[in-house]
Protein backbone atom coordinates (compact mmCIF):
# COMPACT_ATOMS: atom_id res chain seq x y z
CA UNK A 1 0.00 0.00 0.00
CA UNK A 2 1.15 3.61 -1.14
CA UNK A 3 1.37 6.68 1.17
CA UNK A 4 -1.30 8.03 -0.91
CA UNK A 5 -3.66 5.23 -0.55
CA UNK A 6 -2.97 5.38 3.49
CA UNK A 7 -3.29 8.50 3.21
CA UNK A 8 -6.95 8.46 1.66
CA UNK A 9 -8.38 5.55 3.98
CA UNK A 10 -6.91 7.07 7.43
CA UNK A 11 -9.05 10.70 5.51
CA UNK A 12 -12.10 8.87 4.91
CA UNK A 13 -11.94 7.07 8.34
CA UNK A 14 -11.85 10.42 10.24
CA UNK A 15 -14.39 12.51 8.02
CA UNK A 16 -17.29 9.36 8.30
CA UNK A 17 -16.70 9.30 12.18
CA UNK A 18 -17.17 12.57 12.53
CA UNK A 19 -19.97 13.13 10.49
CA UNK A 20 -21.63 10.02 12.01
CA UNK A 21 -21.06 10.23 15.16
CA UNK A 22 -21.36 14.03 15.64
CA UNK A 23 -24.92 13.40 14.30
CA UNK A 24 -26.07 11.33 17.05
CA UNK A 25 -24.26 13.46 19.85
CA UNK A 26 -26.26 16.33 18.44
CA UNK A 27 -29.60 14.73 18.61
CA UNK A 28 -28.91 13.87 22.14
CA UNK A 29 -27.59 17.45 23.04
CA UNK A 30 -30.47 18.82 21.61
CA UNK A 31 -32.57 16.91 23.88
CA UNK A 32 -30.40 17.45 27.18
CA UNK A 33 -30.90 20.80 26.23
CA UNK A 34 -34.61 20.15 26.61
CA UNK A 35 -34.45 18.37 30.29
CA UNK A 36 -33.90 14.64 28.57
CA UNK A 37 -30.62 13.63 30.33
CA UNK A 38 -30.92 10.19 28.97
CA UNK A 39 -28.14 10.55 26.17
CA UNK A 40 -26.01 12.57 29.09
CA UNK A 41 -26.41 9.81 32.29
CA UNK A 42 -25.23 7.19 29.95
CA UNK A 43 -22.30 8.63 28.92
CA UNK A 44 -23.60 8.95 25.02
CA UNK A 45 -22.66 12.85 24.76
CA UNK A 46 -18.96 11.89 24.99
CA UNK A 47 -17.00 12.61 21.73
CA UNK A 48 -14.66 9.33 22.45
CA UNK A 49 -15.66 7.70 19.49
CA UNK A 50 -15.77 3.70 21.42
CA UNK A 51 -18.92 4.81 22.86
CA UNK A 52 -21.00 5.40 19.70
CA UNK A 53 -19.74 2.48 17.36
CA UNK A 54 -22.25 0.24 15.88
CA UNK A 55 -20.37 -2.82 14.36
CA UNK A 56 -22.65 -3.34 11.74
CA UNK A 57 -22.84 0.87 10.50
CA UNK A 58 -19.89 1.95 11.88
CA UNK A 59 -17.52 -0.31 10.63
CA UNK A 60 -18.67 -3.57 8.59
CA UNK A 61 -20.83 -1.44 6.21
CA UNK A 62 -18.24 1.43 5.35
CA UNK A 63 -15.43 -1.16 5.01
CA UNK A 64 -18.00 -2.64 2.48
CA UNK A 65 -18.25 -0.19 0.27
CA UNK A 66 -15.23 1.46 0.44
CA UNK A 67 -13.38 -1.67 -0.64
CA UNK A 68 -15.98 -2.73 -3.32
CA UNK A 69 -15.36 1.04 -4.93
CA UNK A 70 -18.73 2.51 -4.04
CA UNK A 71 -19.23 6.36 -5.35
CA UNK A 72 -19.52 7.17 -1.74
CA UNK A 73 -19.55 5.80 1.59
CA UNK A 74 -22.60 5.31 4.06
CA UNK A 75 -22.25 4.07 8.31
CA UNK A 76 -24.35 4.82 11.07
CA UNK A 77 -23.27 4.96 14.96
CA UNK A 78 -25.40 3.87 17.53
CA UNK A 79 -28.65 5.65 18.12
CA UNK A 80 -28.50 8.07 21.12
CA UNK A 81 -31.15 6.94 23.64
CA UNK A 82 -33.59 10.12 23.85
CA UNK A 83 -37.29 9.72 25.77
CA UNK A 84 -38.77 11.96 23.49
CA UNK A 85 -41.98 12.77 26.52
CA UNK A 86 -39.04 14.26 28.21
CA UNK A 87 -38.46 16.66 25.22
CA UNK A 88 -41.77 17.33 24.70
CA UNK A 89 -43.69 18.37 28.13
CA UNK A 90 -40.35 20.94 28.38
CA UNK A 91 -40.49 22.29 24.78
CA UNK A 92 -43.64 20.91 22.69
CA UNK A 93 -43.76 19.21 19.75
CA UNK A 94 -41.45 22.06 18.17
CA UNK A 95 -38.96 20.62 20.27
CA UNK A 96 -38.99 17.46 19.47
CA UNK A 97 -38.52 18.59 15.82
CA UNK A 98 -35.69 20.31 16.55
CA UNK A 99 -34.26 17.43 18.66
CA UNK A 100 -35.27 15.04 15.13
CA UNK A 101 -33.32 17.65 12.67
CA UNK A 102 -30.18 18.19 15.05
CA UNK A 103 -28.30 15.74 13.55
CA UNK A 104 -29.13 16.97 10.03
CA UNK A 105 -28.29 20.42 11.24
CA UNK A 106 -24.84 19.48 12.80
CA UNK A 107 -24.19 17.51 8.91
CA UNK A 108 -24.86 20.47 6.87
CA UNK A 109 -23.31 23.05 8.82
CA UNK A 110 -19.91 20.79 8.15
CA UNK A 111 -20.64 20.45 4.77
CA UNK A 112 -20.82 24.19 4.65
CA UNK A 113 -17.66 24.35 6.57
CA UNK A 114 -15.64 22.05 4.29
CA UNK A 115 -17.02 24.02 1.44
CA UNK A 116 -15.39 26.90 2.52
CA UNK A 117 -12.15 25.53 3.73
CA UNK A 118 -12.05 24.19 0.42
CA UNK A 119 -12.41 27.46 -1.37
CA UNK A 120 -8.59 27.94 0.17
CA UNK A 121 -7.00 25.24 -1.17
CA UNK A 122 -5.55 23.51 -5.03
CA UNK A 123 -6.81 20.87 -6.49
CA UNK A 124 -5.51 17.42 -5.30
CA UNK A 125 -3.61 17.34 -8.30
CA UNK A 126 -1.63 20.68 -7.53
CA UNK A 127 -1.03 19.93 -3.83
CA UNK A 128 2.99 19.98 -3.06
CA UNK A 129 3.11 17.75 0.07
CA UNK A 130 1.25 14.87 1.99
CA UNK A 131 0.54 16.86 4.60
CA UNK A 132 -1.85 19.37 2.12
CA UNK A 133 -2.81 16.24 0.28
CA UNK A 134 -4.39 14.49 3.53
CA UNK A 135 -5.87 18.02 4.59
CA UNK A 136 -7.63 18.81 1.06
CA UNK A 137 -8.85 15.21 0.89
CA UNK A 138 -9.82 15.06 4.82
CA UNK A 139 -12.31 18.13 3.65
CA UNK A 140 -13.18 16.70 0.64
CA UNK A 141 -14.59 13.69 2.07
CA UNK A 142 -15.96 15.36 5.14
CA UNK A 143 -18.19 17.59 2.42
CA UNK A 144 -19.52 14.51 0.68
CA UNK A 145 -20.35 12.35 4.05
CA UNK A 146 -21.94 14.81 5.50
CA UNK A 147 -24.31 15.77 2.67
CA UNK A 148 -24.84 12.52 2.09
CA UNK A 149 -26.20 11.56 5.64
CA UNK A 150 -27.80 14.93 6.53
CA UNK A 151 -29.95 14.68 3.05
CA UNK A 152 -30.26 10.92 3.02
CA UNK A 153 -31.88 11.48 7.00
CA UNK A 154 -33.87 14.53 5.36
CA UNK A 155 -36.33 12.07 3.43
CA UNK A 156 -39.55 11.74 4.99
CA UNK A 157 -39.12 7.77 5.63
CA UNK A 158 -39.59 5.79 8.27
CA UNK A 159 -36.78 5.59 10.67
CA UNK A 160 -34.89 8.71 9.57
CA UNK A 161 -35.02 11.86 11.05
CA UNK A 162 -37.34 13.57 8.62
CA UNK A 163 -40.02 11.46 9.04
CA UNK A 164 -40.22 11.73 12.27
CA UNK A 165 -40.23 15.92 12.16
CA UNK A 166 -42.66 15.45 9.61
CA UNK A 167 -44.77 13.43 12.38
CA UNK A 168 -43.85 15.97 15.08
CA UNK A 169 -45.35 18.67 12.85
CA UNK A 170 -48.72 17.16 11.36
CA UNK A 171 -49.75 16.79 15.51
CA UNK A 172 -48.43 20.77 15.66
CA UNK A 173 -50.73 21.17 12.54
CA UNK A 174 -53.64 18.29 13.60
CA UNK A 175 -52.98 16.16 11.14
CA UNK A 176 -54.10 12.96 12.20
CA UNK A 177 -54.56 10.79 9.65
CA UNK A 178 -50.73 11.72 8.42
CA UNK A 179 -49.93 10.91 11.92
CA UNK A 180 -51.71 7.56 11.93
CA UNK A 181 -49.98 7.38 8.58
CA UNK A 182 -46.27 7.26 9.74
CA UNK A 183 -47.46 5.32 12.51
CA UNK A 184 -48.56 2.16 11.04
CA UNK A 185 -45.93 2.75 7.60
CA UNK A 186 -43.30 2.17 10.43
CA UNK A 187 -42.70 -1.42 10.37
CA UNK A 188 -42.18 -1.00 6.24
CA UNK A 189 -39.94 1.33 6.60
CA UNK A 190 -36.59 -0.49 6.12
CA UNK A 191 -38.24 -2.03 3.26
CA UNK A 192 -39.18 1.16 1.94
CA UNK A 193 -35.95 2.16 2.16
CA UNK A 194 -33.99 -1.03 0.53
CA UNK A 195 -36.77 -0.59 -2.29
CA UNK A 196 -35.12 3.12 -2.86
CA UNK A 197 -31.60 2.10 -2.63
CA UNK A 198 -30.69 -1.16 -3.79
CA UNK A 199 -33.36 -0.62 -7.52
CA UNK A 200 -33.21 1.70 -10.17
CA UNK A 201 -35.10 4.01 -7.78
CA UNK A 202 -31.88 5.07 -6.40
CA UNK A 203 -30.77 7.32 -9.27
CA UNK A 204 -33.57 9.90 -8.30
CA UNK A 205 -33.12 8.51 -4.74
CA UNK A 206 -29.33 9.80 -4.86
CA UNK A 207 -29.96 12.51 -7.34
CA UNK A 208 -30.45 16.05 -5.18
CA UNK A 209 -27.40 13.95 -3.06
CA UNK A 210 -24.97 14.32 -6.08
CA UNK A 211 -26.13 17.96 -7.49
CA UNK A 212 -25.76 19.37 -3.66
CA UNK A 213 -22.33 17.65 -3.34
CA UNK A 214 -21.53 18.98 -6.94
CA UNK A 215 -22.53 22.84 -6.17
CA UNK A 216 -20.58 22.62 -3.45
CA UNK A 217 -17.77 21.33 -4.26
Amino acid sequence: MDTIHLLEIIATVLALMIAIIGHEIMHGYVAYRYGDTTAKYQGRLSINPIVHVDVVGTIIVPAVLFFSGAPFMFGWAKPVPIFIPTVIRNGGYKAAIHVSLAGIAYNFTLALICAGVLSFFQDLHQVNSYIEYFVVYFFIQALIYNVVLGLFNLYPIPPLDGSHALTYFAMIMGWNSIVRLYESAERYGMIILILFIATPLSHYFFLPIRYVIGWLY
